[in-house]
Formats: structure tokens, C-alpha cells, sequence
């Protein structure tokens, strides 16, 4: 991965409270998992950025597995952290606890 597509993604994640790597958009998204985990984000009613990893394949379809050392798509990063992906965000969204992770990130 080249060293612009790292610090795109170090940018992004460390620049936005609330990042979550994605097949498609929030409004149009590109696969099931995807799907559900921007629908736990939206319920949770914090804003969030979402970045489309179709939109260019080099930087972000393989630059933020490497990035994270996580195999999947989606990722979330909350404050600047890996959260992890979809069976994760969904455990937490289902537990509660993502709302109040991600209040508090937008709030920091």
C-alpha cells in the first residue's frame, strides 16, 4: 500500500470522531453487512462519516485492511480507534453501548 493511501486513511480516522469504512453510501449500500451497520449508526442518532470503499480501490478497498489488520468491510473507527466490524457494531448497537461510545466521541 502506498504511503498516500496510509495517511488518507490516518487523516480521516484521526480527523472525524466517527468514521465508518463501507461498500457503498449510508443511503445506497452495497452489501448486507454494510447495510446494517450503517442502520445502527444512523439509530443511534450521532453523526458519523462514511466512506464509500468503492470509490477508489487502491486507497481504501485494501489500504484499510491493511491499515487496521482487519480482514473485513466494514470497519468503524471511533476516536481514532478501530471498533471492529459489523458482528461487533451490531453486539455492541444491540447491547447499548455503541450509542453511548459514540456520544461520547462526538461530544470529546
Amino acid at each position: 500500500m502506498s504511503a498516500k493511501a496510509m495517511e488518507v486513511i490516518k487523516q480521516e480516522v484521526e480527523g472525524n470522531p466517527i468514521v465508518l469504512y463501507m461498500k457503498g453510501t449510508p443511503d445506497f449500500p452495497q452489501c448486507g453487512f454494510s447495510a446494517r451497520s450503517a442502520e445502527a449508526l444512523k439509530a443511534c442518532g450521532v453523526p458519523f462519516k462514511a466512506v464509500n470503499v468503492f470509490d477508489d480501490e487502491e486507497i481504501y478497498r485494501q489500504g484499510v485492511k491493511l491499515y487496521s489488520n482487519w480482514p473485513t468491510i466494514p470497519q468503524l473507527y471511533v476516536g481514532g480507534e478501530l471498533v471492529g466490524g459489523s458482528d461487533i457494531l451490531i453486539d455492541l448497537f444491540q447491547s447499548g453501548e455503541l450509542k453511548t461510545m459514540l456520544e461520547n466521541a462526538a461530544n470529546a
